[in-house]
């Protein structure tokens, strides 16, 4: 293996080894792919979530989510074909405390380049930040996320097996917690795929919770290749335990910026962890 494989691999696995902040919920709601734009590339991603049947009441002095719309902007940088970075600015509109900021999180990522021609999608992102107390009780969090994705004719499979920790807040001594995210979909044309989205919540990494108090969603989902530039992503969530927000409407519109390139075609998905 030449040497620098060996580098990309030793930042991997160093990043790995550090400790693992629960996920920033309804702000992001994707599942993210191991594939990465062409070095050069700047992305802005809008998320909008809006929760159309959620918590009804403040709880721990946050604010509750029922009819929130949650909007957040991020923008991402890829430096190499194994290096990216994104930032996200979090906002909240609430019905009847209009649109507020939330925080903000940056999230570098490393990826195994393509041209390695392994038989699967490896990828690792971390991502910290901040959020106001009025609207989550842990206010700094971190999160380390493997990512593990497989291309098969015109199915995609991506898992995201996510571990969180409370920086600072209410949790910061309850260690880890692990939140696994996966989606499969179904190429049904070259610009259109359909498929299923996943995202649990499942309690400390060492000592999951019970089944009854674990959270699980699930988000049938469209993904929409515009051109090489516009990526679309919408998909409707349900939490069948009403554990979580119970009904959400999600949608991600992407737009590519290559400066003096063409743009790299992507394979129908926006990347869609909930966080």
């Amino acid at each position: 293996m030449s040497a620098r494989k060996l580098s990309v691999l030793g930042v991997l696995l160093f990043v790995a080894s550090l400790s693992l902040a629960f996920g920033q919920d309804n702000y992001e709601i994707q599942v993210y792919s191991s594939e990465m734009d062409s070095p050069g590339t700047t992305a802005l991603e809008l998320h909008s979530n809006f929760t159309v049947e959620g918590r009804k009441t403040a709880r721990e002095g946050t604010v509750p989510t029922h009819h929130a719309m949650h909007e957040t902007l991020e923008v991402s940088h890829t430096f190499s074909n194994w290096f990216e970075t994104g930032v996200y600015v979090f906002s909240s509109i609430q019905p009847d405390g209009g649109w507020q900021f939330v925080g903000t999180h940056i999230r570098p990522r490393l990826t195994v380049p393509e041209s390695w021609h392994l038989p699967l999608g490896l990828s690792l992102g971390q991502e910290i930040g901040y959020q106001r107390r009025m609207f989550s009780d842990n206010t700094w969090t971190y999160e380390l996320q493997p990512i593990i994705d497989r291309k098969l004719g015109r199915w995609y499979l991506a898992f995201n097996p996510t571990f969180e920790r409370t920086l600072h807040g209410a949790d910061v001594n309850r260690g880890f917690a692990f939140s696994p995210d996966a989606k499969v979909s179904f190429d049904f044309t070259k610009k259109i795929a359909g498929g299923l989205e996943y995202y649990g919540s499942l309690g400390p990494a060492t000592d999951l919770l019970p089944l009854d108090r674990q959270h699980h969603q699930f988000f049938p989902s469209i993904d929409v290749d515009l051109s090489p530039k516009w990526e679309l992503n919408f998909g409707v969530g349900f939490d069948p335990s009403h554990n979580s927000d119970h009904l959400i409407v999600k949608c991600i519109i992407g737009r590519r910026f290559e400066w003096g390139k063409r743009a790299k075609p992507s394979r129908s998905d926006p990347e869609a962890s909930h966080k």
